[in-house]
């Protein structure tokens, strides 16, 4: 189940003067089970691009190809495509709309076809996924803390079973924990279900953290599109873009730089650790072993 952009390109206001490319030639394919980040400075064409992905813009020029099939050929079905290949905006409140939550989770699988006991399984089961409790089900949406209404809007796009999820900024707003709790669980999602996962995230320590590739977006174009480590080893070129990488690869810099032999490449606090521990083994053996004496 992939996704593959040929030469997309899209305008805003087009031939008027506020016309401005928001896209510009994007080669972009999306095979199935990746984790995919996708990073960009406001602006860049990021939020645009994923819109792509499930048919809610139709590109100026170029194809977007689903499974070998042009999605804007004329005869397409792009509602079967829209629960195949679901998408979580940044404000769950823009998702949110029935009187419960259950009710809530329940429409898009409804919407499938399935019979209300049906769709009341598949919702269950959705929402245990991303840690609602059943207390909360016959409760208003409206009533729950932010984090809790991204849940149950993530909830509702898996009950219906997608191939491809699509998070836009799913931890915007959230205390750390909360954030942690949430990408946990959409990590374990990619994990259990082998579904692709494509974020959109301003944090690069999320992004380090959680996905195996990464695309930058800089004024509608491609920065960068490679593992996180190769991206964010070009972090001066990515402060151009308006952009930093983790706040780890620049401690590991500075360690390199006084003259502590560091890997830095490590973006994630476990690999700093590992490294820097390896590296004074191998400068200060003595000093470690009086510490672990003094325990």
């Amino acid at each position: 189940m992939s996704i593959e952009l040929k030469n997309v390109t899209y305008t805003y206001s087009q031939g008027t003067a506020y016309e401005s490319h928001a896209l510009k030639d994007i080669n972009l394919v999306i095979p199935d089970g990746q984790f995919i980040g996708v990073i960009g400075h406001t602006g860049s064409g990021k939020s645009t691009l994923i819109q792509h992905f499930n048919a809610l813009i139709q590109p100026t020029s170029g194809q977007i190809l689903y499974n070998g099939e042009d999605v804007w050929a004329e005869n397409y079905n792009r509602r079967a495509l829209r629960s195949e290949v679901g998408l979580v905006f940044q404000y769950p409140e823009h998702q949110l709309f029935e009187n419960t939550v259950l009710d809530d989770v329940c429409f898009g699988p409804m919407n499938q076809g399935l019979s209300r006991e049906q769709a009341e399984e598949e919702a269950k089961k959705a929402l245990a996924h991303v840690g609602v409790k059943e207390e909360n089900f016959r409760k208003s949406p409206f009533e729950l803390s932010g984090g809790q209404k991204k849940r149950v809007a993530i909830a509702g796009v898996l009950a219906m079973n997608p191939k491809i999820l699509i998070l836009d900024e799913p931890t915007a707003g959230l205390d750390p924990q909360g954030r942690d709790d949430i990408l946990d669980q959409i990590a374990e999602l990619h994990k259990v279900r082998g579904i692709t996962i494509i974020l959109v995230s301003h944090s690069m320590e999320d992004i380090a953290k959680y996905v195996e590739r990464l695309i930058v977006m800089n004024h509608g174009e491609m920065g960068f599109d490679d593992t996180p480590k190769n991206v964010f080893s070009h972090y001066k070129e990515l402060e151009k873009m308006g952009l930093a990488a983790p706040q780890i690869t620049y401690i590991m810099h500075a360690l390199s730089e006084n003259g502590l032999n560091v890997d830095v490449t490590a973006t994630t606090v476990e690999e700093a650790k590992r490294t820097i521990l390896e590296a004074l083994k191998k400068q200060k053996p003595s000093l470690l072993k009086k510490g672990g004496e003094g325990k």
